[in-house]
């Protein structure tokens, strides 16, 4: 029956939802265009008996009425999505996230690598987490050398009857050379191959914070060991490393210095690339600029890790990283490579 079909119609369009502009269409043309439902139903009106006449033409224009209204208010609803979503990607995330950028001790570590790299050096690694017997003992250091004491390095476990069973935080990188020269050689001293490696790390000392000091940084060291090596060898390497680095003009100069590991030992300058070796506040006033130290593999060491001395030599050094990147990007304070400001990292988005 007639009145039966409205009142289904009078159900299905109480309920009615539509998400958009398009789907409130669909709805208007389903319901209230000429070929809809509720104009067949005033089409089959004349096909009604005449005592029903009034009952369902009254049905029919509430049914209209309402298809109308409600139809509107999709209408409406779907229109102020739409405005408030005009030119908004709704693909995005929430949050709208920039891309990043590598660290700035990063971008000097991968430059640093690459510059060695192509002289032949190739990558080493070890853990942060070492003995003492890597850490000093192989390196030449003496039983009651001040590193060892709590007041410089971060211990994990001591044992006072055996040193070398400590466990720690490396202080340097010169751990991993110890465990490349361990097994690097034959049970005679000889070296299975020439040893050229150089050892990127994070390294951790007992230090108070500061701008110019922190508790853990990075190094990256050098190790290049063969037959006749000689200090000359070392000082091309880092000649060229310096103007790879600082610019083609850049000098070098070697001062005399001590490290347990190495004999002789040498701190390297290089010439201020800022005031071109003139002297400024940057240097100074001595036209220099200390970036590392060096020296010639102690026979101690070689011998300490298997390698005959009496056939090998050879030379190290070793560089800080945050050191490395203050004089390349002229950061004042070296706390700002571990605070994570975006606003100081964005500062080398051109640096990549």
């Amino acid at each position: 029956m007639i009145l039966d079909k409205i009142d289904e119609l009078l159900k299905e369009v109480q309920t009615l939802s539509a998400q958009n502009a398009e789907e409130v269409e669909q709805l208007r043309l389903k319901y209230l265009s000429k070929k809809g439902e509720i104009t067949a139903l005033m089409n089959d009106f004349r096909n009604v008996p005449a005592d029903q006449k009034k009952e369902v033409g009254i049905k029919i224009n509430e049914l209209k009425q309402l298809a109308l209204e409600r139809i509107n208010e999709l209408k409406e609803q779907t229109e102020s999505q739409e405005s408030d979503h005009q030119g908004i990607d709704l693909t995005r995330t929430p949050y709208p996230i920039g891309l990043g950028t590598r660290h700035p001790l990063t971008i000097v570590t991968n430059e640093i690598i690459d510059i060695f790299s192509r002289m032949g050096f190739v990558l080493a690694d070890g853990p942060e987490v070492e003995d003492d017997l890597h850490v000093f003992t192989k390196m030449n250091f003496a039983a009651d050398h001040p590193a060892r004491d709590m007041q410089d390095t971060f211990f994990v476990s001591q044992h006072p009857n055996d040193v070398t069973k400590n466990i720690l935080l490396r202080s340097h990188t010169s751990s991993v050379q110890a465990r490349v020269m361990e097994h690097m050689h034959t049970e005679d001293g000889k070296l299975t191959a020439p040893i050229r490696v150089i050892c990127p790390g994070r390294v951790y000392r007992n230090e108070a914070i500061t701008a110019r000091a922190h508790c853990f940084f990075h190094q990256v060291e050098g190790l290049y060991i063969d037959k006749n090596v000689s200090f000359t060898d070392l000082k091309q390497v880092l000649l060229s490393f310096a103007r790879e680095m600082f610019g083609a003009d850049t000098k070098i100069r070697l001062r005399p210095s001590y490290f347990p590991f190495t004999e002789p030992s040498a701190e390297m300058d290089i010439s201020c690339f800022i005031c071109g070796g003139e002297g400024c506040g940057f240097c100074k006033h001595t036209g220099w600029v200390e970036i590392l130290g060096c020296g010639m593999v102690d026979p101690n060491v070689l011998e300490q890790c298997g390698i005959d001395p009496t056939i090998y030599s050879g030379y190290a050094f070793g560089m800080g990283v945050e050191r490395i990147t203050n004089l390349k990007y002229q950061v004042s304070d070296l706390r700002m490579f571990s605070e994570n400001d975006v606003r100081f990292l964005e500062e080398f988005e051109s640096a990549n």
